[in-house]
């Protein structure tokens, strides 16, 4: 088993979400960290600590970011981190895993379960390099996002409907 640092630089935690019922807005915070401990040979021993910092969030519009980090969103002022822990990793094939574990958005702590791809090493005369890709998708209403508006012509602005979707790049520990 080796333990891999996340490189906040080269890994990137987006989401996407329907809005007005008619199209998608994405989002990323920025500067994913945390750790992966794991052996390509024995994929189900693995295990993933990550946090992103929840005031980093970034749709490319300020009054939109700046209601996501209030308190009818992630009151980033009460709850700064969004942390996921794994507590099992069941192999799919040699590349692909489920990776379930405990999500924590605010104050609420759910089960997810990530589809997990691994991309392989790549080595370079300083370190070692590993290549992971994982999505899920969640009831943003399950972790306490449940502010809304309805529409005039039906539906509501914003779906419960949230997909996650994680690209990350990680550094061996020497």
């Amino acid at each position: 088993m080796s333990t891999w640092n996340i490189d906040s630089v080269h890994s990137t935690a987006e989401f996407t979400v329907r809005h007005m019922m008619i199209s998608k807005v994405r989002g990323q915070f920025a500067g994913p960290a945390g750790t992966i401990t794991f052996d390509a040979a024995k994929p189900s021993a693995a295990s993933v600590e990550a946090s992103v910092d929840a005031s980093t969030v970034d749709t490319k519009v300020t009054d939109r970011n700046n209601h996501l980090k209030g308190a009818d969103f992630f009151d980033v002022e009460n709850y700064p981190s969004i942390t996921f822990k794994s507590t099992a990793v069941e192999a799919v094939d040699a590349t692909r895993a489920k990776v379930t574990g405990d999500l924590t958005i605010k104050d609420v702590t759910k089960s997810v379960v990530l589809d997990a791809e691994f991309y392989g090493v790549q080595s370079n005369p300083q370190s070692d390099h590993a290549g992971f890709y994982a999505t899920t998708v969640i009831n943003r209403e399950d972790f306490g996002l449940v502010w809304n508006m309805a529409l005039e012509a039906g539906g509501v602005l914003v779906s419960q409907e949230v997909t996650l979707e994680l690209s990350v790049q990680a550094v061996r520990q020497k």
